[in-house]
């Protein structure tokens, strides 16, 4: 099931959206080593090439994406997270569809991500790929890792 979802530009000042990140953070270092964790802590999510958006159902935080601009025609996902309070009712596959959109009027002609590889990381992994994510190899400064999975598709 679909939930209705405003999608803002958001500022990254507001208590529930810090919330969220800090949540996203926790779990990331929960599930990975520290050396393994990619997440972006909220100064890395204001630098001038990453542009973030949170998703609303009335007036709860549901999610939150970001797109980081690697060159004028690829973009990588940052910081996707579904609140625990939604998972399971289509807020990611719809932030993640909202993301696309917005890199491809942005101009990006790829769209690619880091995840993770362990089981907490499963449906993530079925997301992106359900979306015809690829996998392909390190990319943009990322290294060979054990625990993370380099994606890629064309938009």
């Amino acid at each position: 099931m679909s939930l209705p979802l405003r999608f803002h530009l958001d500022d990254l000042s507001g208590e529930p959206t810090r919330a969220l990140i800090a949540g996203h953070l926790a779990g990331m270092h929960a599930n990975s080593p520290p050396g393994s964790v990619h997440a972006f802590d909220i100064d890395k999510l204001r630098q001038p090439n990453v542009t973030f958006w949170s998703a609303w159902f009335g007036e709860e935080i549901a999610g939150c994406g970001a797109l980081k601009r690697l060159d004028a025609q690829r973009s990588e996902l940052k910081s996707m997270r579904v609140a625990d309070a939604f998972r399971g009712r289509g807020v990611g596959r719809a932030m993640l569809e909202h993301l696309i959109a917005e890199a491809r009027q942005r101009g990006a002609q790829s769209l690619w991500l880091e995840t993770g590889s362990s089981a907490a990381f499963i449906p993530a992994l079925r997301l992106y790929e359900s979306a015809g994510f690829v996998r392909c190899g390190p990319f943009d400064g990322y290294t060979d890792d054990p625990f993370s999975v380099f994606m890629t598709r064309a938009i």
